[in-house]
């Protein structure tokens, strides 16, 4: 492999890794879902309604990991970019809807607060309009549009894996943090994704490698 073919992967290859404990942790959750775990007050909101969370981690997996590979120029260029943006487009909305159903219907768990509440329906919503916008705009030839917002979209179903970065230094300087703290240290991931979107936006446009970070993260339904 080339250099420059080696170079094309590193962006999808980041981004898998970051889906990965987000990712291990849904997994685990379908199989204690599966094999008939004990009912404790930490898990017994998902026994006594199983559907949410099963789309929920099903959505959110495939469309984190699939999604990476839009980065990959090679791919962008045939029609694996399009066929895998009208996959990725239904599973991200099936993740972010669900997401918002528990936000509303769960109880909370000990660790969560109210805070934490409104940020999941906050982001939760704005994925899905990102998402929505994103079709909206292709469908006007509006490819710019269609990759920012595909790329805010997928920013948002990432925040989980920015989150665990963000947290897991907290909790070893710090201790595990109270609710509140948790809730702001979650924003925090979908806000440093959210930033990183828009600075990686706003570099000039003349730049080879900044058009090559500036793919959609979803299908472009031309």
């Amino acid at each position: 492999m080339t250099a420059s073919r080696r170079r094309q992967w590193l962006v999808p290859t980041g981004l898998i890794a970051l889906s990965l404990v987000p990712v291990a942790a849904g997994a685990a959750r379908l199989t204690q879902l599966a094999g008939g775990v004990p009912v404790t007050s930490e898990n017994a909101r998902f026994f006594a309604m199983p559907a949410p969370v099963i789309v929920h981690i099903i959505g959110a997996t495939v469309f984190c990991l699939v999604g990476a590979f839009q980065f990959v120029p090679t791919l962008r260029r045939n029609a694996w970019h399009r066929r895998a943006g009208r996959l990725l487009v239904p599973f991200g909305l099936a993740a972010a809807t669900s997401g918002l159903w528990m936000a509303v219907f769960y109880d909370l768990p000990a660790h969560d607060n109210a805070l934490l509440e409104a940020f999941r329906l906050l982001f939760g919503t704005l994925m899905i309009v990102s998402l929505v916008l994103g079709v909206t705009s292709i469908v006007r030839h509006d490819v710019r549009q269609h990759r920012l917002w595909m790329m805010r979209g997928y920013a948002i179903g990432l925040g989980a894996g920015t989150q665990v970065l963000v947290i897991l230094p907290w909790t070893i300087a710090f201790g595990a943090p109270n609710a509140t703290v948790r809730a702001l240290l979650m924003a925090s991931g979908w806000i440093i994704n959210l930033a990183f979107v828009e600075v990686i936006s706003r570099r000039p446009s003349r730049s080879h490698s900044t058009e090559r970070l500036m793919q959609p993260a979803a299908s472009s339904l031309r």
